[in-house]
């Protein structure tokens, strides 16, 4: 089993898609709170043409809001960003308190292998998504680093290539 981590930001529609295909994504889950993405550029991410591509493609779309950070775990993030003056596309990693909250309040009662038993059988690669570039900014880099501490499974960062 691989979980293979995605952000939107950097990523042109093809080339967003063309990696999801190279990497023999079967399983595409949405760890956002809010399904939306702001600019033209990013419309495609829009959980409605988001969910409309995927299938078109063969993979199956999955919403899991619990895997989001809540507003409250957001805010401590954006407070540490003001604070450090780092806009959030900009941002490289995230603040301790980010850190400590989702794992307390979202990993901490996780069911890692109950997530993977719910995969259809023959799931081999399965994405987790969200907006940010790098993923050592997003929480989908604490999820998919828990599932591979909890289960074993390979971890793969798709990233745009700069330009």
């Amino acid at each position: 089993m691989k979980i293979v981590t995605i952000g939107v930001y950097g990523f042109s529609q093809a080339q967003f898609f063309a990696a999801l295909g190279e990497a023999g994504v079967q399983v595409f889950f949405d760890i956002r709170w809010r399904r939306g993405v702001r600019g033209a550029d990013y419309a495609f991410a829009n959980h409605k043409r988001l969910q409309a591509s995927l299938e078109s493609l063969g993979i199956t779309y999955i919403h899991r809001r619990d895997l989001a950070p809540t507003p409250a775990i957001r805010q401590l993030q954006v407070d540490t960003d003001k604070e450090e003056r780092i806009a959030k596309r900009k941002r490289s990693t995230l603040s301790p308190a980010f850190i400590a909250a989702y794992r307390h309040e979202i990993l901490a009662n996780f069911d890692a292998q109950g997530f993977l038993d719910e995969l259809p059988e023959d799931t081999q690669t399965a994405a987790v998504f969200c907006v940010e570039r790098e993923p050592q900014a997003c929480h989908r880099l604490l999820l998919a680093e828990h599932l591979q501490e909890t289960c074993g499974v390979e971890i793969e960062h798709l990233l745009p290539v700069l330009e």
